[in-house]
Order: structure tokens, then C-alpha cells, then sequence
């Protein structure tokens, strides 16, 4: 290896932008992005690039998109080739063959949204805060073939803030975890960061969000509801049913009613709905085919009474 790390960069979404940037910035060079295929978006389908692709144009960084990397014989040439010190990925969106895992001395370097084994898996802030973890953090590590379950090289801590969302925690974790990516090959590099396995019995999943995760369930405590608001935005949202159609929650907070899980109370301009042990009061919501709108504007133009109830409950 000479003096510089050559590099590959594999990554797709938003999140991994700055870290692609931080690379450039900090004088590595990047022989290659590589990110997913553009795909159709917005009312007329028109294909649209990634953000890393667009990116890497303003960069002026050479760029391929393959459809599949696991058997793409045409793909493995072009890395070999390169012959990289590492290959950095960050939510590239496929899953890392064995060919490529063992092609760059380095290895390749993953930036994970979590603190390691903590949240494995592809929604790690969403779920960290739908779980009301206080603190998350990101980390840095060695793919293997498992499931973000490479040796740790180095790791950053920062706290959740109460009232954070999915879409305001995930910046602060992707402009820490460029800084950390760039300290962790110049570590690699100078020999000073070492790698240290996971410890297995504290590992968490992080699943992929599905539509139903975001079914309100009014077993749940009032703060457990507030916090998978929070955790799931902007998709699925929370939702649930009212008078047979879907009612989408955008903002609500804790409260102390004592009602029945489900359960409305009508006060005036406000509505509360019954949790597991406490309750819920809806400040902002979106019936199924109208538009969001404050909660005391909901209740008077459908004449909400208390003992109505929300959901199957």
C-alpha cells in the first residue's frame, strides 16, 4: 500500500452523501462509486438518480451501477483491477459477496447507524427511537458474510434528543459517522485502530419497516406510541381507524386520562384517546382522503363525542 488509501465507495441513500464527501475532502482517492441503478420516481416516473450518484457527478468521480454484484463477472474484473486498499460502504442496499469481502487488504469498512451489536439490521433509527433508547450512536466495522455482524473498529455515542424524529436524528448521525470513517482508515492505515468482535448476547434487530409496523396499538403505554411516532417518520407514520376509515397520527403527546385503551374523551377543543395505563392526546391528524389538520378542527367537524372509539379496540 502506498501513502494514500485508494478506495471504492459503495453506498446509495442520502445518509451516506457526506460520507462520500468527507472521503474526497480528506484527500483519499476514490477510484470508483458504486450505487444502485436509478429508479422511476414522482408522478411521471422519470427515472432519477441515487443521492450518492449525484453526488459523485458534482464530484466528478467515476461512477457504475450495477443491477446485481453477487455473480456480475463484468463487475468483479473492473474491482480487481482497481486493486483498492478498502472499499467503504455505507446503505448501499445489496448484500456484499464473499469475493468482495476478501478482494481489498483492508477489508470492507462499514458505517453502521448504531452502536453495534445493538440494532443490526436495515432500520437501525428508526427503531432506536420507536424503543425509546435515550442514546445511539454509529460505528464503523469489518464486513463479514452475517448480518452487520463484522468486527468493530470504532465507535461514536450521542444522545436522542426527546423530541427527535428519524429525520432529525439521521444528519447528526451521518455527519459523525463521515468524521468517523476517515478516522477509522487513517487508523487503519497508521496501525493505531485495532478490530474487537461483538458481543453476541447484547445484539438487537433493526428490521426493515413494514406498512403494519405503524398500526397504533392502544396497549401500548401513551410514551411507547409517542416514540414509534417519532421513530417511524416519514414512512409508515402511525395510524389507526375511525368510524371505519384509516386516521393517520401526526403529532400527540402523553397524557394522564384514565380512559379504556381505545377510548375517546372529548374536552372542548382537545381529544384524548386511552392507552395501556394512561393516555394519548391527538394534537394533529389526517383522515383517510383529507388533508392533516389540527386535532380541535377534527372534533368539531365530526362532531367527535366521548366514548367513541379508535381502532379495533
Amino acid at each position: 500500500m502506498g501513502q494514500i488509501l485508494s478506495l471504492v465507495f459503495c453506498g446509495t441513500p442520502g445518509f451516506a452523501v457526506p460520507t462520500l464527501q468527507a472521503l474526497v475532502h480528506a484527500g483519499f482517492p476514490v477510484r470508483l462509486v458504486v450505487t444502485q441503478p436509478d429508479k422511476p420516481r414522482g408522478r411521471g416516473l422519470a427515472l432519477t438518480p441515487s443521492p450518492v450518484k449525484q453526488s459523485a457527478l458534482a464530484l466528478r468521480l467515476p461512477i457504475t451501477q450495477p443491477g446485481s454484484i453477487k455473480n456480475n463477472d463484468e463487475f468483479r474484473t473492473q474491482l480487481t483491477d482497481l486493486k483498492p486498499d478498502a472499499i467503504v460502504v455505507v446503505g448501499y442496499g445489496r448484500i456484499i459477496p464473499g469475493w468482495m469481502i476478501e478482494l481489498p487488504p483492508l477489508g470492507n469498512i462499514n458505517l453502521h447507524a448504531s452502536l453495534l451489536p445493538k440494532y443490526r439490521g436495515a432500520a437501525p433509527i428508526q427503531w432506536a427511537i420507536a424503543r425509546g433508547e435515550t442514546k445511539t450512536g454509529v460505528t464503523t466495522m469489518r464486513i463479514d458474510e452475517g448480518l452487520d455482524t463484522g468486527d468493530i473498529l470504532l465507535q461514536k455515542e450521542i444522545p436522542i434528543n426527546v423530541t427527535d424524529t428519524s429525520q432529525t436524528l439521521a444528519p447528526r448521525l451521518a455527519a459523525i459517522g463521515a468524521d468517523l470513517i476517515v478516522e477509522t482508515l487513517r487508523g487503519l492505515q497508521a496501525g493505531t485502530v485495532l478490530s474487537h468482535p461483538q458481543d453476541y448476547a447484547n445484539a438487537t434487530l433493526a428490521p426493515i419497516l413494514k406498512k403494519e409496523d405503524g398500526q397504533i396499538d392502544f396497549n401500548y403505554t401513551a410514551q411507547e406510541i409517542c416514540n414509534r411516532l417519532r421513530g417511524f417518520q416519514p414512512w409508515p407514520g402511525v395510524f389507526t381507524t375511525f368510524r371505519g376509515k384509516n386516521l393517520h397520527v401526526w403529532d400527540a403527546e402523553a397524557s394522564q386520562h384514565p380512559l379504556l385503551p381505545g377510548e375517546l374523551l372529548v374536552e372542548r377543543d382537545r381529544l384524548f384517546v386511552g392507552c395501556r395505563e394512561s393516555s394519548l392526546e391527538l394534537l394533529e391528524v389526517q383522515l383517510e382522503g383529507k388533508k392533516r389538520t389540527a386535532t380541535r378542527d377534527f372534533v368539531h367537524g365530526y362532531r367527535l363525542q366521548t366514548g367513541e372509539k379508535l381502532g379495533s379496540n
